[in-house]
């Protein structure tokens, strides 16, 4: 989904919902935030909820999105065009020489990122350079602005494969990744980030904190998304059998976007600078095959199973078990709204409305 989703009832029950829980709001009262993937799957929802609380709660906080398309900035939120509380920056962060503001920022937020298969076979190097170079010079922006607060968008994939010794991947945990072969560019590429999240804390004094998302899922999504569960869905709206590329036994943990963004906003408000935090719930834990049954039913359809194309085998993930603990987030007052079926169904209740 692409277009604006504010005239959808459900949807905005989504975006009430976590502006009016008790969280620390007034740290962004009259404060300025930036942030690199406004359009994406997280991020629209967060600016929605974001202008949500400026329009009903007087927040005043200024809004300035980043991103290689303006207009399709301008067509996502069309429906602040006539605010002076958000702006759109053009700008491909990975070939910028630097980037610069013109008005002191109190947040930098860096969730631009190639997230899925597709992106991470044809677009390696730009899926690296996102995580690495495009985060160092956001991290430079926040180090510029004293007293500004940063949050790193990482990714479950920095774990790896699970050894086979816990259940549940905490923040400490580090599982196996081969490094010499392409797919590893996105988790390897996570890794190093995080790395320089820490070398800027140290070496000068950014207030940076890592937000680890799972496997997010959500109305928001981007047409354009190959991840498994996103073609799950598209295949369900759209009438069709839910095509399985896989035995399914994969095991993982998923989000759905309300619950992230509340997730990345208990990070940014009352995180502990340099923490890693992981967003997740084992009630949203759940092997792929039964995930693709669940929204097979939700559509009356079948699964079927087809082999993937060079091009997608590429860009798929090769751990089996990836399942996170939440319960450092859980110790900041987050809880999520939604478990993997009422997720499900909830995404697939504002998509048929839409379409």
């Amino acid at each position: 989904m692409t277009k604006n989703l504010t005239d959808n009832k459900m949807y905005m029950e989504d975006v009430k919902n976590v502006a009016s829980l008790n969280l620390s709001w007034n740290k962004f009262q009259d404060k300025t935030v930036l942030l690199s993937g406004g359009r994406g799957l997280l991020g629209s929802f967060l600016v929605d909820v974001l202008m949500y609380k400026n329009v009903f709660s007087n927040l005043n906080c200024k809004l300035v999105l980043l991103g290689r398309n303006k207009e399709q900035l301008e067509k996502r939120f069309d429906n602040y065009l006539n605010s002076d509380l958000i702006r759109f920056i053009e700008m491909d962060i990975n070939e910028a020489d630097e980037i610069k503001s013109d008005e002191h920022l109190d947040y930098v937020l860096h969730l631009a990122s190639n997230t899925h298969p597709v992106s991470y076979a044809t677009d390696p190097i730009g899926t690296i350079m996102t995580n690495v170079l495009g985060l160092d010079k956001m991290l430079n922006l926040a180090s510029k602005n004293k007293g500004s607060r940063f949050i790193f968008a990482s990714s479950n994939e920095i774990y790896g494969e699970n050894r086979r010794d816990v259940e549940l991947f905490d923040e400490k945990y580090c599982g196996y990744i081969d490094s010499n072969t392409l797919r590893a560019g996105y988790p390897e590429s996570k890794r190093c980030g995080e790395a320089l999240c820490q070398a800027y804390i140290s070496q000068k004094n950014v207030d940076a904190v890592i937000c680890r998302f799972t496997r997010s899922y959500g109305p928001t999504m981007l047409l354009s998304d190959t991840k498994a569960i996103s073609q799950f869905l598209k295949k369900g709206i759209d009438g069709e059998d839910i095509v399985l590329k896989s035995k399914g036994n994969q095991y993982y943990s998923y989000t759905y976007m309300a619950d992230a963004i509340l997730g990345l906003l208990y990070i940014l408000l009352d995180g502990k600078t340099g923490e890693a935090y992981n967003v997740s719930d084992i009630d949203s834990d759940i092997r792929l095959n039964d995930l693709a049954e669940i929204i097979a039913c939700e559509c009356a359809r079948k699964v079927v199973i087809e082999l993937p194309d060079e091009i997608e085998e590429k860009g798929y993930s090769k751990a089996t078990i990836a399942r996170l603990d939440g319960s450092k987030l859980r110790q900041l007052g987050w809880k999520p709204f939604y478990n993997i079926k009422s997720g499900i169904k909830r995404t697939l209740d504002i998509m048929r409305a839409e379409n």
